[in-house]
């Protein structure tokens, strides 16, 4: 190849470029290995609990391999790992409510061997199900995913009412007038989001049910062949096939447990969190409410306009921020990105509203 025809050449990062990219590999290993620590800590299920003892253990040998490199470019690592305040707040979220609840967080704080958790584990020399007593309970309370839907549910209701409050002021109306608005547009959302998420959680459960029933009625009528098609499936995952008869045959024995798996193998479903409508639904109001009462707040008190505008966008900003600084936990990047992100977003909106309600007053 002649000199001209030559692709450049990447210059090999610089030593300290190196030493910064071993320290930050580092740092998310040990990260990784304190929260499997955590996860292991409230894991009821023994093959789960070893897994995450076994994942903290690697996670623990990796770091010291990025430790060595690090100390290799005479560059001092602390004397131990301190959480950050992120993942502090992860770990009480974990020793509060399960692992369950929080795959999309684990999994955006590259925390790995989440897949156990969409499946069930059963002690098939015994024929017992899993002993996960404390995951089951809390998913009944909170259910994957419901966190987030909190978080975004709070912040639509903190950007909505504080644009409508917004709109309502620039219009220069009284305090009564915006009080009652911001009411009214508190109820009138947390009401539509309520009934929207009821409409929506109950047509899906009823599907999610009419399809169990469907996998009932089978199981009922030819057991065999249920077995014989759990026994492909755990195949497919890479079962030895006589391994994977017995564990069909086994598992179809008890009509509770064979439901159970066959729901969750051949349907992907999860009989335990169909999901309740009403729970949904006032959830979504409460989340939408607390948003919405933000801005309302300075409202409440006896001050002049022109001040309640600043403390109510005081208030305002700062729930923006705590908003946009918790859905970083959904997305693992900088709390302060997301945080001022969502601050801009909504002042974008409020500015809006408050310009066509100034210019609506101003030519009424």
């Amino acid at each position: 190849m002649s000199q001209k025809n030559r692709p450049p050449l990447t210059p090999d990062p610089s030593p300290r470029t190196r030493a910064e990219g071993a320290f930050e590999s580092w740092r998310e290993e040990q990260q990784s290995a304190y929260l499997y620590r955590i996860i292991a800590a409230v894991e009821a299920h023994p093959g789960r609990q070893k897994l995450f003892v076994r994942l903290a253990e690697a996670a623990e040998h990796q770091a010291a391999h990025w430790a060595k490199l690090v100390r290799a470019q005479d560059i001092a690592l602390p004397s131990g790992y301190r959480p950050p305040l992120r993942v502090r707040f992860v770990a009480w979220l974990i020793r509060r409510l399960g692992p369950a609840p929080l795959l999309q967080v684990l999994a955006a704080m590259k925390v790995r061997g989440l897949s156990v958790y969409s499946r069930p584990l059963y002690d098939v020399d015994h024929g017992e199900a899993e002993a996960g007593g404390l995951e089951r309970r809390h998913q009944r309370l909170v259910g994957n995913g419901s966190l987030r839907a909190a978080v975004f549910g709070v912040n639509d209701g903190l950007i909505s009412n504080t644009s409508l409050i917004m709109g309502v002021s620039g219009a220069a109306l009284d305090n009564g007038i915006v009080l009652l608005t911001g009411v009214a547009g508190l109820l009138a959302g947390a009401a539509s989001m309520a009934a929207g998420e009821y409409v929506s959680m109950r047509s899906q459960r009823e599907m999610f049910e009419y399809q169990i029933a469907l996998e009932k009625e089978e199981l009922e009528a030819y057991p065999r062949e249920e077995a014989a098609e759990l026994a492909l499936i755990y195949e497919a995952r890479g079962l030895d096939p006589e391994e994977s008869r017995r564990l069909g045959n086994t598992v179809i024995t008890n009509p509770v447990r064979a439901l159970d798996t066959l729901a969750r193998e051949e349907l992907g479903l999860n009989p335990d969190e169909l999901g309740s409508p009403w729970a949904a639904a006032g959830a979504s109001f409460a989340a939408f409410g607390i948003g919405a009462a933000v801005p309302l707040i300075p409202f409440a008190f006896e001050m002049q306009i022109g001040g309640r505008l600043v403390v109510t966008i005081a208030f305002a900003t700062a729930g923006l921020f705590v908003v946009g600084a918790l859905t970083s936990l959904f997305t693992g990047r900088s709390a302060w990105t997301s945080g001022a992100r969502m601050v801009v977003v909504g002042a974008i909106a409020a500015a809006m509203t408050y310009l066509v309600g100034f210019w609506l007053g101003v030519n009424s």
